[in-house]
């Protein structure tokens, strides 16, 4: 498919969903690009990679990034987040900083203000989960935020519900340049479906166990291949913990747990490769791996490329 250069006005641009820990970026990036390419959970930082989706329309191509949560780091993967979520201020044509309309401004959003002192690439400010205020409750949060940055333009939405959502993406639209089409109109995400299956595979776990697994959390795919003359594919993955009390947890009490992120897995993973699956899952310990560079590049955080 050729790419379109420039031509009848049509637009194009990278835009980088920026913002703390678990205010509803990946929710947003999978409302806009309908379907699941970034994993959502309730706990803090679970994207760890930048997500790439790219919205085609008509006349333009939207290539979102969904960024690990702004936070200070803990340890090396937490260096590693924070790299990548601050290099794509500086490499995308706009910012959206998302907060969440039910908390105040504080010193994650301060953090965040800080960063945006040293770009200048323009920011749209999003206030997130609009459903879950009052509407009373909107302008003075909107005020509170002009005091504090000039943002190109103050969008309210609630990604889980859409509302608002076509209005920031018109915004959006007749923010960008003009440019080429980057990607073919049918492709949805730049990454490779490997990696979406094993991160379809964390958010499973993240969503199953209790609050001292998620950070430690890792899943690497061994194999996947057809079966010969079925329409099997059979995928081979390893989920990575740091304490033989995770990897219990995790097995659960005769493989009751294990069983059942596979078989929440699998069900997305067939939606996504549109073929039955027999899916196979280990667990396994790797102590401090979150800590050791030569692990974080094993399981995909590899920092030269960011």
């Amino acid at each position: 498919m050729q790419n379109r250069e420039n031509e009848n006005g049509y637009k194009s641009g990278f835009i980088s969903i920026i913002g703390r820990p678990n205010v509803g970026k990946s929710t947003f990036l999978n409302r806009v690009i309908g379907q699941k390419i970034a994993i959502m959970s309730d706990k803090p930082q679970t994207t760890r990679n930048k997500v790439q989706g790219v919205l085609s329309l008509n006349d333009a191509q939207m290539i979102f990034i969904d960024t690990p949560g702004i936070h200070k780091p803990k340890h090396k993967l937490g260096d590693f987040m924070m790299k990548v979520a601050q290099n794509t201020l500086k490499e995308v044509d706009l910012v959206l900083f998302m907060v969440n309309a039910e908390e105040g401004f504080g010193r994650g959003e301060e953090f965040i203000l800080e960063k945006f002192q040293t770009v200048n690439t323009p920011i749209f400010l999003v206030i997130n989960k609009i459903d879950q205020i009052h509407p009373d409750e909107l302008l003075p949060i909107i005020d509170s935020y002009k005091e504090k940055y000039d943002f190109k333009e103050i969008v309210p939405i609630s990604a889980l519900e859409g509302n608002n959502v076509e209005r920031l993406l018109d915004q959006i639209k007749a923010f960008l340049p003009e440019g080429p089409q980057y990607y073919p109109a049918d492709q949805v995400t730049d990454h490779p479906e490997r990696f979406i299956i094993t991160e379809l595979i964390r958010e499973k776990a993240l969503h199953l166990t209790r609050e001292e697994i998620p950070h430690s959390l890792a899943v690497v795919l061994d194999k996947m291949e057809r079966q010969p003359n079925k329409d099997v594919i059979h995928v081979m993955a390893t989920v990575i913990v740091e304490r033989d009390s995770q990897k219990g947890i995790i097995i659960g009490k005769q493989g009751s747990m294990l069983k059942e992120i596979g078989k929440r897995a699998r069900v997305d993973i067939e939606n996504l490769l549109g073929s039955k699956v027999f899916l196979e899952l280990w667990v396994k310990v790797q102590k401090d791996w979150r800590n050791k560079m030569s692990q974080l590049r094993d399981y995909g955080f590899n920092e030269d490329e960011y």
